[in-house]
């Protein structure tokens, strides 16, 4: 920044010098006028030759800190991806073998999870105790199994979004209607 933009480009090689000024002047034959002379222009206070390294070192130091961030960044997801990892799979060893879903079961028990309403096949004891809170619903790689209220509250502890029902016998009723109401 300290040399002028002629100086610059001449540096760079963009252009070359004009002819005039590569060769030596020769004394013209015609007499000049005399000009007044031209007030001092006021210009801008130069930088100091060593800016462009200083500018240099900042975009180097920019650059390194925000490769330092994306890799910061990608740390914490690989780590948070492996957590969830790790999870899920002592959910799997909670849940193994504990489900209560029977292959006879025929009677649909709703319930609303994330934006839709969703359902479960239980027998009628099962649905009985689902709705006194004996019972709970939890969901694992996509399904919803029935489990006792115990393990639901260890799947709870694992990972809080696995449990999805889990009914309060002592909760008063938000409407008139049952929850053992087969829709």
């Amino acid at each position: 920044m300290a040399d002028s933009l002629r100086d610059q480009l001449l540096k760079s090689g963009l252009v070359q010098k004009f002819k005039s000024e590569t060769r030596p002047e020769r004394p013209s034959r015609q007499p000049q006028p005399v000009r007044a002379p031209k007030p001092p222009r006021v210009s801008a206070p130069r930088a100091p030759a060593n800016s462009d390294v200083d500018l240099a070192r900042a975009y180097a130091l920019r650059a390194r800190q925000e490769k330092d961030e994306r890799e910061r960044i990608q740390r914490e997801a690989e780590s948070a991806a492996r957590e969830k990892k790790e999870r899920k799979q002592k959910l799997a060893a909670v849940l193994d073998g504990k489900a209560l879903n029977s292959a006879e079961a025929d009677v649909p028990r709703h319930f609303p999870h994330g934006n839709k309403i969703r359902r479960v096949y239980c027998t009628p004891d099962q649905l009985s105790r689902l709705n006194r809170g004996e019972l709970a619903v939890v969901q694992l790689a996509g399904r919803y199994l029935l489990v006792h209220r115990e393990i639901a509250n260890q799947a709870h502890e694992i990972q809080a979004e696995s449990l999805v029902l889990l009914c309060d016998p002592d909760a008063p009723g938000e409407d008139d209607v049952p929850a053992d109401l087969v829709w």
